[in-house]
């Protein structure tokens, strides 16, 4: 796909040029309109030969390879049709088509093989959503990390394929027959009488796993980014009203949304000096302020938890780590956190936009307009679902811009008085 995951950083770009790349193969033109072309032009304006998937090249071959590009990279490709998360439907049945015995009981229906399968697909979700009886029942012990993960009953499955939620699903099928007139499937009532109205899997895939056979397919065909997300040249020409960003007020939150770069999550390293003056580097200005929470704290907990956070892999990894301490031993917060936690955000952010001239150009383009991160959650340094936030972190990114806003006037007077 082509490069772009935070607005605002061209590291993928400026790695294919200094590495003295002369070709480049793309799958498939990146699905966030303010991503789309991007890298393309970029690349293409340094000299770079840019050949795109169905585009510049065509053949039978070319037709599989994009598939396998759509395929992949389904997960963004449905967000941003659909603007909710990629959402999978799992479950395992017998050959009969039931999840469970009359009386309830479903340990085990799939093979073990199986089940390390599943939990591998659950490793790779934000959230699993289970149905009540699942919970009281099995009392499941489940962790997620990427898209959404349903693992629930008939009557929930049901609903949410009525709503339109689910992308794609995942069906095991246990070599086994378990009977039961009130036995429960898989399905709950979906308002179909004849099997004309049946959903069509798209896109099926049959594995064996073990002794169970794995059925997957999407529930529709994966969205044609094209049409819906037009690039930015081609709706100007439609509209040469339209801007790409709103004026006025610029919202920020996640990284690969217009202005990403401005998100403390953004995957931008910074080199901090630590309590001895040695300079530290920290994966992103995330992984510092989680860790400074427990700087200087006399307890080996506390230092633990810094070293955790600053060998986390994410920004998101580091503040679960840093979020969840804080909640479960408050004790090892350093007793002047409330007092210094805006000036340790603040260190933070100035290193980042100061280190990298991208990031700081970006936020001085941004001049006149109002800096709102649109976190629904946080309510001290983001605008609140309402605008009830208090907005802290946009404050700082505005009071940074000011000054880079008046050391470039003083130096452009400075060159001119010369």
């Amino acid at each position: 796909m082509e490069p772009g995951d935070c607005d605002g950083d061209n590291t993928a770009v400026s790695a294919l040029l200094q590495g003295g790349v002369q070709r480049v193969v793309i799958g498939m033109r990146h699905p966030l309109q303010h991503f789309r072309g991007n890298a393309v032009r970029a690349l293409r304006s340094q000299g770079l030969q840019v050949d795109l998937l169905g585009e510049d090249l065509t053949s039978k071959l070319i037709e599989d390879a994009q598939k396998e590009c759509l395929l992949v990279n389904a997960p963004l490709i449905c967000r941003a049709h659909s603007r909710v998360p990629f959402s999978v439907l799992k479950y395992a049945m017998t050959l009969d088509g039931k999840i469970a015995a009359s009386t309830g009981h479903a340990w085990w229906i799939s093979s073990k093989k199986s089940r390390k399968l599943v939990f591998e697909l659950r490793a790779r979700s934000d959230a699993i959503i289970v149905g009540g009886n699942t919970v009281r029942r099995d009392n499941p012990r489940m962790t997620a990390r990427h898209g959404v993960f349903w693992e629930c009953g008939g009557t929930l499955a049901a609903s949410a394929i009525s709503s339109g939620v689910i992308h794609k699903v995942y069906a095991f099928v246990a070599p086994k027959i378990i009977g039961g007139k009130n036995a429960p499937s898989p399905v709950g009532d979906l308002g179909m009488v004849e099997m004309s109205q049946a959903i069509n899997l798209v896109d099926v895939c049959y594995e064996q796993i073990g002794p169970d056979m794995l059925v997957s397919g999407f529930l529709q065909p994966i969205p044609d980014t094209a049409p819906t997300i037009p690039s930015p040249e081609k709706t100007f020409v439609v509209d040469p009203t339209v801007s790409r960003y709103e004026s006025g007020i610029i919202f920020f939150y996640k990284t690969w949304d217009p202005y990403g770069a401005l998100s403390n999550f953004s995957p931008h390293p910074i080199q901090m000096p630590d309590e001895n003056g040695d300079s530290v580097t920290w994966l992103s200005v995330q992984h510092y302020y989680q860790a400074h929470k427990f700087v200087g704290v006399d307890d080996t907990a506390a230092r633990d938890c810094i070293e955790r956070i600053k060998s986390s892999k994410s920004p998101e990894e580091a503040a679960r780590i840093g979020r969840s301490m804080q909640k479960q031993h408050p004790d090892l917060i350093r007793p002047d956190w409330d007092n210094v936690k805006i000036d340790v955000m603040y260190a933070a952010l100035k290193c980042k936009f100061s280190t990298y001239p991208r990031l700081s150009s970006m936020l001085v383009s941004t001049a006149g307009s109002v800096l709102v991160e649109a976190s629904p959650h946080d309510l001290f340094w983001g605008g609140g679902r309402e605008g009830e936030g208090l907005n802290y972190l946009g404050r700082l990114l505005m009071k940074l811009r000011s000054e880079f806003v008046e050391e470039s006037s003083s130096s452009s007077s400075s060159k001119f008085k010369e």
